[in-house]
């Protein structure tokens, strides 16, 4: 792919999600473990982390310093309110701290830092820099720094997605999960992904990075870089497919764990309609697209509550990913999704459906229209 268009922009973005990554495995392990319990809940109460900031101020200078600060235009969903709140100079401080001790091992992943750290007032400069709106003309990057913020206080599942929106169309995907094992024989289905149990402590073994570009007909995915390894030997990238598997008696399908913004009896009724019989992987995030795209999965539907408007950080990546892996995504009306109407994700038909093979999503499809006026959606 070194010589197609958006080369450069997917080789800085795969890089920047790598760095990413790293930063947000040391920040959940202090979590986790207790060293700090640094998270603040956003006006709509969700939450937010030193990770979630951290990263955002990574990407947005990284991806300014490669694309120029004057052009690049980023959605991101933080914004520094929160952060510039008196009684959060603890959380700035720690939230400067991280993103330096991030930056200063830029070289590790053949990316060039700043030289000399940044001081708080250039992280929130970069935090508030992800301020475009996005839109039908030019290009756009999208970022949702820690996608699956639940997940990643709980230890759990959780992703850091990238992608770059051109005229409209979403042109580059790169997705870090980096509690993902690399294997699909790794995974502890009847816990679903979240609860993961390893049967290995290697962690080699857990984590990797999933990229694309628009139409290469290909995805390929990176295990995440441990210390100083850098880029190359045992981490180049490997083909992933989605599944062969078209009988839904043998699909396993994905859906949010939370029931907040996803209405899970709806598409309960919808797999037994289909006939999916397997347990349904209920995991945090955009991993759910990883699943896709790497044939651990055959099926995600995600239909919002009344209300509910998704936005586009939370889809354009995951959607490339699975769309050059082989599979299918739509809304629940089998139209494209649009990522040209700013941050939201406008004029979506009822809910989103993504699928391993045509045949499956045809027969979702066809579902959703049987069982909709039944429904209390």
């Amino acid at each position: 792919m070194e010589n197609d268009k958006y080369a450069e922009e997917l080789d800085v973005g795969v890089k920047v999600v790598q760095m990413a990554c790293s930063l947000c495995k040391t920040v959940q392990k202090a979590l986790v473990s207790g060293s700090f319990n640094q998270v603040k809940s956003k006006n709509d109460d969700s939450p937010v982390t030193v990770a979630d900031w951290s990263v955002q101020a990574t990407v947005s200078w990284m991806l300014c310093k490669y694309f120029g600060s004057q052009s690049v235009s980023i959605i991101a969903e933080e914004d520094v309110q929160a952060l510039s709140e008196t009684d959060s100079v603890g959380l700035l401080e720690m939230v400067v701290n991280t993103v330096n001790e991030t930056l200063a091992k830029a070289p590790t992943y053949g990316l060039n830092g700043p030289g000399e750290s940044l001081r708080a007032p250039q992280v929130l400069e970069a935090i508030g820099r992800c301020n475009s709106s996005g839109g039908p003309v030019g290009k756009h990057w999208v970022l949702d720094p820690v996608d699956g913020t639940l997940g990643f206080i709980r230890g759990d599942q959780y992703a850091v997605a990238l992608a770059l929106i051109d005229n409209g169309k979403v042109v580059v995907g790169v997705l870090g999960c980096p509690n993902y094992p690399l294997e699909k024989e790794s995974l502890n289905y009847h816990n679903n992904i979240d609860r993961h149990t390893f049967p290995s402590t290697n962690l080699s073994e857990v984590g990797c990075v999933i990229f694309t570009r628009k139409g290469s007909g290909e995805a390929w995915m990176q295990p995440l870089i441990h210390g100083n390894e850098g880029l190359q030997g045992p981490n180049r990238a490997k083909l992933i497919k989605v599944s062969s598997i078209d009988d839904p008696s043998l699909a396993t399908f994905c859906e949010s764990v939370e029931g907040a913004n996803t209405n899970h009896s709806f598409t309960a009724g919808l797999a037994n309609g289909v006939g999916l019989r397997n347990k349904p992987l209920r995991v945090h995030s955009m991993v759910k697209y990883a699943a896709i795209a790497r044939g651990d999965a055959e099926i995600y539907m995600k239909f919002a509550k009344g209300g509910y408007k998704e936005k586009i950080w939370d889809h354009a990546a995951g959607v490339l990913i699975v769309q050059e892996a082989g599979g299918v995504v739509t809304d629940a009306g089998g139209r494209p999704l649009n990522f040209s109407r700013g941050m939201f994700l406008e004029g979506i038909d009822r809910g989103i459906v993504a699928c391993s093979g045509v045949k499956m999503h045809e027969k979702i499809i066809g579902a959703v229209y049987a069982s909709w006026d039944s429904s209390n959606l």
